[in-house]
Parts: structure tokens; sequence; C-alpha cells
């Protein structure tokens, strides 16, 4: 038997919203009934969120539940709204942070992805914002030495890089191992960092930079997603077609237009079409 599952994700009009409905479409579509699917949206916007939302929600047996973001940080910082909804209980094995700019495009199975003891990501498609110096000051807020290994980030060759994640699709056990809960783990590493003033370009890379020191806090270890389980569109990439030579399960789109450059938007639609029996989202309030 596979474990119990939850997908979540950020519900936020308006740019996430429509983005999210496309996104659970893709979910139901290509993973099993029992995996279950919440949307996360900040309690003062709640009131916002367009009534067809709400409604494909409902028709995909999914949840849209309030969370609390308002001084959740020193200072606003709604891009660790995704921090903020990984701390959001939920009652099954493991569960999995996706960002709402996702599609997932074939068949799956949980078994895939999650992992004992293991956090699952896949590694970022580039680090431009900084030098590897960085992390000298970042490990050392906490007492711990800079990893000897070095990784190459996504189509990248050389194996220069301390290891760095992308937050962007992030699968994690959610049970107490004895070393706090992986959610409040990755919180608590993510404002210790935040408060380093000394720190340039905290901010929006904090989520990525806090990854790997929180997965190794919470005493778990990195289990790789695949490319093909991740595949992070846009930058170089733009305007180039899927490779033909990659069975890929999901994409990382970032941009609307982007689905028009790879021809995948009439896919988002018609599997959004298959969910709820309309193509766009706005038609299922009419």
């Amino acid at each position: 038997m596979e474990p119990s599952f939850t997908f979540f994700y950020i519900v936020e009009p308006p740019e996430y919203e429509m983005m999210a409905c496309s996104l659970l479409a893709s979910i139901r579509a290509h993973f099993p009934p029992s995996v279950r699917a919440i949307g996360y949206c900040p309690e003062h916007r709640m009131h916002e969120l367009h009534p067809a939302v709400l409604r494909a929600h409902e028709i995909m047996d999914a949840e849209i539940r309030p969370m609390k973001t308002e001084g959740m940080w020193d200072t606003p910082y709604p891009h660790g709204n995704k921090i903020i909804a990984c701390l959001e209980p939920r009652d099954t094995t493991f569960s999995a942070f996706v960002d709402s700019d996702v599609l997932f495009l074939r068949e799956n199975s949980i078994d895939n992805l999650a992992r004992p003891g293991q956090v699952a990501c896949s590694v970022a498609a580039s680090m431009r914002w900084a030098d590897q110096s960085i992390w000298n000051e970042i490990y050392g807020a906490f007492g711990m030495e800079v990893p000897p290994e070095r990784i190459a980030l996504m189509r990248q060759r050389r194996p220069v890089f301390v290891p760095y994640y992308s937050s962007g699709f992030v699968i994690f056990p959610e049970g107490d191992n004895g070393h706090g809960r992986f959610a409040d783990v990755w919180y608590d590493t993510a404002r210790t960092i935040d408060r380093i003033e000394t720190l340039e370009k905290r901010r929006p890379y904090l989520d990525q930079m806090s990854l790997p020191l929180a997965v190794r806090r919470a005493g778990y270890t990195v289990s790789p997603l695949p490319e093909e389980h991740h595949y992070i569109l846009g930058g170089m990439l733009r305007k180039q077609p899927l490779p033909d030579d990659m069975d890929i399960f999901c994409i990382h789109y970032r941009d609307r237009r982007i689905l028009d450059e790879v021809g995948l938007r009439k896919t988002a639609q018609e599997m959004l079409k298959s969910q709820t029996g309309q193509r766009y989202v706005r038609r299922l309030a009419s």
C-alpha cells in the first residue's frame, strides 16, 4: 500500500488562484483518488477568492484552508507563504508542497516520490545571485560546518556547488522523528537566516537557502528528484520544446506564456475540462 499523502499549494488571488485550479486538475488526472489536495490562502484574503475557484475545488474534492500569514515574519514576506503553508497541520504520512505554477503531465505514484527518512526535492536550476562563500555565513549561524560534498545544478555538469535545492516541489514526512516536525524546523531555519543582517539577498531566496540546512537539522537526508519529476522551464529553455528523449512527469512553467511556447496550454485546459467539465475556471461560476 502507498502511504497516505497530501499535495498542498498556495491559492491566493489574483495570480495564484487560477493556476492552482490547473495544478489541482493535473493532480486529479494523474494520481490515485486517495491522494488528498489542499490549497492554502492567507486568511485575510479568503474573501477575495473567485467563486469559480471555490467551485473548482469542490468539484475536484479538494479543500481551501485559510492560513495566518500576517506577523509570521519580522517584516512582511509574501514569498515565504510556502513555508507558512508547510506549518499547517495535516494528518497524512507524507505531504508535498508544490508551487501553483506546476503541472503534472503523466500518471504517477506516491512511491516514486516519498521516501521514509528523506526529504525529496530537485537540485536548483541556478544560483546566479551569490557566490559559494555565502554558505560560510549561513551555516555558521547554526554552528554548523559547510558540507564537503558538491553537486551540479540542474542541466550543469560540474559538481562545484554546495548542495542547493529548488523549493518549488518538496516532499517530506509529516511526523516528528525526534528532531521536530520538518515544517517547524524549516520555518525556524528560515527565520534565523532572515535575521542575519550582514547577509545580502536573503529575499526572495530565503526558502531555498534554508532548505538544505532544515533537512539536516530535522535529521533527514535529501532524496534528489530526477529532473523528469520536476522539469523547470524558462531561462535558457525559453521557446524550446520539451525534450523527446525524456518521460517528463511534471513541469514548472513559471509563466503562462511559457505554456504557449512549449505547446502545453491546450493540455492544461483539457485536463481542467476532464476534471470539471470546463476548459476555463471562471466558467464554473456562470
